[in-house]
């Protein structure tokens, strides 16, 4: 079994998919559109319990680029 993804540009093959479905030579199942990124985004966003405030952010970027820019 394979599996893969479509995208259906003309209504036309949508209705070609939907026969083939029907005569059980292929299988459709519907897949939310949430992009990998925002799933993991969400559930990073979802776990995350600490606060942090707005200077410990300034810190560490002001870290980040300092050390980029002694290269």
């Amino acid at each position: 079994m394979e599996t893969i993804q479509v995208d259906i540009l003309n209504p036309k093959a949508k209705k070609l998919l939907r026969n083939l479905a029907d005569l059980n030579l292929i299988k459709i199942n519907k897949t939310k559109n949430k992009s990998d990124f925002s799933a993991l985004l969400q559930k990073l966003r979802t776990r995350s319990t600490d606060e942090i405030s707005l200077d410990e952010i300034t810190k560490e970027v002001e870290q980040v680029r300092s050390s980029r820019y002694e290269k």
